[in-house]
């Protein structure tokens, strides 16, 4: 499945557009992590476990958006777009949307 940020993909032709696919998950933050972020916002630095969780959080997004997209039998998603929410303290969402198409060779 290829998965582009733009609204073609170089080389190929869009032979089909069939619509738009999304994926999305929720996570909550983990205790371990606050006890390690407090420390970090007293001192300065990176917040691994944060960069950690959404980065494991932007892959199940996709993921979900690609399984979506398989259904309607595309091999292509372009145009794809990320958004964050915040559903409750503590609690985010990573939302992942773009338009599945099918692409061949020029």
């Amino acid at each position: 499945m290829l998965i582009s940020n733009m609204e073609i993909v170089p080389g190929k032709r869009i032979v089909k557009h069939l619509g738009l696919v999304q994926g999305s998950t929720v996570r909550a933050k983990h205790a371990g992590r606050d006890i390690m972020a407090s420390f970090k916002n007293v001192f300065g630095g990176e917040l691994k476990g944060y960069t950690e969780l959404l980065s494991e959080s932007r892959d199940e997004a996709i993921a979900r958006m690609t399984q979506q997209a398989q259904t309607l039998g595309a091999n292509a998603v372009i145009n794809v777009r990320f958004s964050t929410s915040s559903i409750a303290a503590g609690a985010s969402e990573i939302f992942v949307y773009g338009t599945a198409v099918i692409v061949e060779d020029r």
